[in-house]
């Protein structure tokens, strides 16, 4: 009995202690963005005004994250999920070689792949300045995790077989997909989409390549304070980054809990006599 009450206590003081370690940075950074002068220290006073300063000076880099974000999250579900799904249905060599080669992108240096980005498509008019050409780096970057998370969550729950049995009874390739497959692997998709975003969002060594003057986003515009600004405002643009990206995860946490749901209560009717 002592002795279980001596590893739960060390288990929580070592908990505590990585907490500590991890959390620790984040809240004095979010201090120094708060008071007035980080190097006398709190007794300086608070203030909003590093924070005024960054939304004037950077706010067009946040909005233009977000919208990197989303475009990059739209297409990687459009492409990823259905790619899943044929992953999940073929397993032969080709379809190896296929998962082999998605993964690449995530394996290779982020400015390697911004410099084949570059010297493949740099040259097509009117891509290399727009934001566009942001996200299709984030899209190869991204898209593994997508297809990933999608394929582990249609395996797990078997929807080959059930999709086979939708076949049977007459239903097109379509309506199986959308209301099987979809449907039962959402929470899968919603783990894959928490990953694109936030990835994404705070991508930086290939966003640092790609971009120009007028297509800087959060990441590089954060490093641009960090060099060429006092810290107070770098650490307002940190607190700023965190309060606009930690609503949008935990509202994905919770569809993705959401998702877990109704499999839960089918598996539970599935096992019951």
């Amino acid at each position: 009995m002592n002795a279980s009450k001596t590893d739960t206590r060390l288990g929580l003081a070592i908990t505590l202690a990585v907490a500590a370690f991890l959390i620790g940075p984040v809240v004095l950074s979010v201090l120094a963005g708060l008071t007035k002068n980080y190097f006398v220290g709190l007794s300086s006073g608070l203030t909003l005004r590093w924070i005024e300063q960054v939304w004037s000076l950077y706010a067009d880099t946040i909005w233009r994250s977000f919208a990197v974000a989303l475009l990059t999250l739209a297409i990687c579900t459009v492409v990823g999920v259905p790619a899943a799904w044929v992953l999940t249905l073929y397993r032969g060599r080709l379809a190896r070689a296929l998962e082999e080669l998605l993964t690449l992108p995530v394996a290779v240096p982020g400015l390697a792949s911004a410099l084949a980005l570059i010297v493949s498509w740099g040259t097509v008019r009117g891509l290399r300045g727009s934001i566009w050409f942001i996200v299709i780096g984030h899209v190869l970057f991204t898209l593994p995790f997508m297809v990933r998370a999608a394929r582990a969550s249609m395996h797990g729950a078997d929807l080959a077989t059930l999709d086979e049995a939708a076949a049977t009874l007459g239903a097109s390739r379509a309506q199986r997909f959308l209301q099987i497959v979809v449907p039962n692997a959402a929470s899968g998709i919603v783990t894959g989409a928490l990953t694109v975003l936030t990835l994404s969002i705070g991508e930086f060594n290939l966003t640092w390549l790609l971009h120009t003057p007028l297509t800087k986003t959060l990441p590089v515009g954060l490093a641009d304070s960090y060099a060429s600004m006092r810290l107070e405002i770098a650490s307002a643009y940190t607190l700023v980054f965190l309060l606009m990206l930690v609503p949008l995860l935990v509202g994905l946490q919770w569809l993705a809990a959401r998702g877990d749901r109704p499999s839960r209560i089918a598996s539970t009717r599935t096992s019951s006599p």
